[in-house]
């Protein structure tokens, strides 16, 4: 079943095309890795279908989500299936990991709202789901990267949405904080039946923890399919233009390096 479906995609600047009559259909409960070089359009597909590009940005063509329009979701009914994380994400001082984890409810009682039962269950569903229920009384900005990271995850599990975008969400954490958090996403959307869209640089962990990959280049896609597709030397050079190769390690698992 497709969750995204995209017709005719262009984003563009004054003088500068971001995405160029992108063509995709994106499938539902499954991890999708948006990969490609800087500056290929990744992050600003992504904002595209979390409704979060800026005003500059003009953007042509059609989105639709879970079978409707993109403009047509009211923001609170789109926020209920839908979670965006920035790459960066805003200042949380002085807030505990619950306290964080508890924004996510918004969409539900809205600001003026008081949590009820639910929301109290929800949040703290998030947390233990998250691997975060012993860090709850923490202050966030004591927390290490990793930590912080299953945090800002637990508040999109608190919101109750299906599906996440995730604009590069390992790109600050060292090697075992990136597969910390890459497995737990991967359990989060297979365990659970969510989706979710990441933003990566890294093509190994591209192709370990993702069911489907979308390259980008220019704005325009250079190849839609899954690890195996990917993980082959002319797929490689055609996305970044580099000779590289693939080779095998003792486990199986397939690694690409330059050549």
């Amino acid at each position: 079943m497709t969750l995204f479906a995209i017709r005719g995609l262009t984003a563009a600047l004054p003088h500068r095309r971001l995405l160029d009559g992108l063509d995709l259909d994106l499938p539902r409960g499954q991890v999708i890795g948006l990969i490609g070089h800087n500056g290929s359009g990744k992050s600003t597909l992504l904002k595209v279908l979390a409704r979060q590009h800026p005003p500059g940005v003009a953007v042509t063509g059609t989105v639709t989500f879970e079978g409707r329009p993109l403009p047509r979701w009211r923001a609170r009914d789109l926020a209920r299936r839908l979670a965006f994380l920035p790459q960066t994400t805003p200042p949380a001082e002085g807030m505990t990991l619950r306290e964080l984890t508890a924004l996510g409810r918004y969409p539900w009682h809205g600001a003026l709202g008081r949590p009820g039962p639910e929301d109290r269950a929800a949040i703290e569903a998030a947390l233990r789901e998250c691997g975060v229920e012993a860090l709850a009384h923490r202050l966030v900005d004591t927390l290490s990267g990793g930590e912080r990271q299953r945090g800002w995850l637990s508040m999109l599990v608190a919101q109750g949405a299906d599906t996440l975008l995730l604009d590069e969400p390992i790109s600050a954490l060292d090697i075992a904080h990136q597969v910390e958090v890459l497995s737990l996403i991967r359990r989060m959307c297979h365990d659970q039946g969510r989706s979710a869209v990441i933003v990566l640089h890294e093509v190994n962990m591209a192709a370990r923890f993702c069911d489907h990959i979308v390259a980008l280049k220019g704005g325009r896609l250079a190849l839609q399919g899954g690890p195996a597709d990917l993980m082959r030397a002319p797929a490689l050079m055609k996305i970044y233009g580099l000779p590289m190769q693939v080779l095998t390690r003792a486990d199986g698992l397939p690694v690409a390096v330059p050549a």
